[in-house]
């Protein structure tokens, strides 16, 4: 006898990710700590320029958060492969808590100075570095690979929700009773995610038994010097990055500026959100016929081909289309990259592997937002759409003309021989059987 429509929803619901102990809680904890985020990104720039500390004190605030955070990133990474993810995690959500409820205090007691907030944005940059490499670590260490897109595909939707929501959240607290209720919120949304990943649980055999295993096959210096795969990854990332930075903070809202005002803007920073939802979903779906590097090559092919169309599409309708466009192919082709390095990457030394490729898409945004807004100002906002689609292509073009990019396929693991050596014991076909 056949299932329902409503049986088969409610079996998909309890299948795969879902499954696992503490899983959907770990999802709340990410869409609630999103929505907190981005109520403080509200509240800290109003707290400052209300009170009269003006656009150097803001930079000089956010330099601090950034800097820390970069330098601290290499750090979550050994602290999450020698300790445990989730102990890391825990402790940095617990320390934001207590920095982030201090800074809702502080603004409406004291004025907000430099001495003041510096302290409190190194800290939190310091407790974001050593977050982000773990959180990318958890997931392999508690999902099935067969699960492992299906997870990191709903761990995204679960940020970008959070994120869409997390915006006007803020703004109607900041704007109706001060910052100091938003920055309470964020506070409490770390609360939300700490109770989250206690409530997660790593099995016993994927926690210890495999590391054990792999604990002393290779080293993180073979991994980097060895790893033609992560090595080609890594440019392509920084060349994808250093364009994309510059597009979305330098160019995007300039187009906007000139063309579009600041509802436009709105509109095509709310299409971004949503087509990187839409991405996300998408990349669930298997190509079994496809390697992953085509597959990637198709997408940035795609993105780079949008953004270059934004400013000739014909006004705010086309721009929506083409900045939708390029997000949706921009989320599927993020959750493929990370789920193939997740994969990839030895067991005991993930967390270092991840944190290196995100110094490689981070690192390059001060440089990036630079460069670009020099470019902008000497040769006008219209040449920057194509130059940018350009770069993005080529870069992938070099990528795969590299045989470890071009012929990894899912399952394919670092192995620590010479040259590289890449070769997965599952065949591209397992997965796709074991789910159906």
């Amino acid at each position: 006898m056949s299932r329902t429509p409503f049986a088969a929803f409610r079996a998909h619901l309890v299948s795969g990710p879902m499954a696992v102990r503490g899983f959907p809680w770990l999802l709340l904890g990410q869409f609630t700590s999103s929505i907190g985020d981005l109520c403080y990104a509200i509240a800290l720039p109003w707290l400052i320029l209300s009170s009269g500390g003006g656009p150097g004190l803001l930079g000089a605030v956010l330099a601090c958060f950034g800097i820390s955070r970069a330098i601290a990133i290499p750090l979550g990474g050994i602290l999450a492969d020698r300790i445990n993810a989730r102990a890391v995690m825990l402790a940095a959500d617990a320390i934001r808590f207590v920095l982030v409820m201090l800074l809702g205090l502080l603004s409406s007691t004291v004025t907000p100075t430099f001495v003041v907030l510096a302290p409190i944005a190194v800290a939190l940059g310091v407790c974001g570095g050593v977050f982000v490499p773990a959180s990318f670590a958890l997931l392999p260490a508690v999902l099935p690979e067969k699960d492992l897109t299906a997870g990191n595909s709903m761990s995204s939707v679960a940020t970008q929700l959070g994120s869409l929501l997390g915006p006007a959240l803020g703004g109607v607290l900041v704007s109706g009773l001060g910052p100091a209720p938003a920055l309470f919120v964020d506070a409490g949304s770390y609360l939300v995610s700490a109770a989250a990943l206690l409530a997660f649980r790593v099995p016993k055999g994927r926690a210890a038994g495999e590391q054990s295993a792999e604990k002393d096959a290779v080293t993180f210096r073979a991994v980097l010097l060895r790893g033609r795969f992560l090595q080609v990854v890594l440019v392509a990332a920084v060349i994808g990055n250093f364009v994309y930075a510059g597009a979305a903070e330098v160019a995007l809202p300039t187009l906007a500026h000139r063309d579009f005002g600041a509802g436009g803007y709105g509109i095509l920073l709310a299409a971004l959100g949503a087509g990187m939802i839409a991405g996300a979903l998408l990349a669930r779906v298997e190509l079994r016929r496809m390697r992953p590097g085509y597959l990637l090559m198709i997408l940035v092919f795609i993105m780079g081909a949008s953004v270059a169309a934004v400013p000739f599409s014909g006004g705010l309708a086309g721009a929506v289309v083409c900045i939708t466009v390029f997000s949706v192919a921009n989320g599927w082709s993020g959750i493929s990259i990370m789920t193939m390095l997740q994969l990839w990457a030895p067991r005991p030394l993930l967390a270092r592997v991840m944190s290196v490729m995100l110094l490689a898409m981070s690192g390059t945004f001060p440089l990036s937002v630079a460069v670009t807004g020099w470019g902008v100002e000497r040769f006008g906002v219209t040449a920057f759409f194509p130059i940018a689609g350009c770069a993005m292509a080529l870069g992938m073009l070099w990528a795969i003309t590299q045989p470890a990019f071009r012929n990894h396929r899912p399952g394919d693991q670092f192995t620590g021989g010479a040259g590289a050596v890449v070769g997965g014991p599952q065949p591209v076909e397992q997965p796709v059987e074991q789910e159906r």
